[in-house]
């Protein structure tokens, strides 16, 4: 029997965001009027998963704490 459940959820990852990322994800869930947090970073993940335009490859030297999600504050 197959079933029309889409999978469990087993899998945990943390992340860890400044306010002003958060901040920006929160503001796009209500915007978008998703049910949760979890919810619109999972939206947020597919689109950029799926998307077509050509960003190039990631910088793979960079540190991790240089990938964000909202433009670097300025350092002035």
């Amino acid at each position: 029997m197959v079933s029309d459940r889409p999978p469990k959820r087993t899998a945990k990852i943390q992340i860890m965001l400044d306010d002003e990322e958060l901040e920006a994800i929160d503001s796009w869930r209500f915007e978008n009027r998703l049910p949760s947090r979890a919810a619109a970073i999972r939206e947020l993940l597919r689109r950029g998963l799926v998307v077509e335009e050509n960003f190039g490859s990631p910088p793979t030297q960079a540190d991790s704490k240089e990938f964000r999600v909202t433009e670097a504050p300025d350092e002035n």
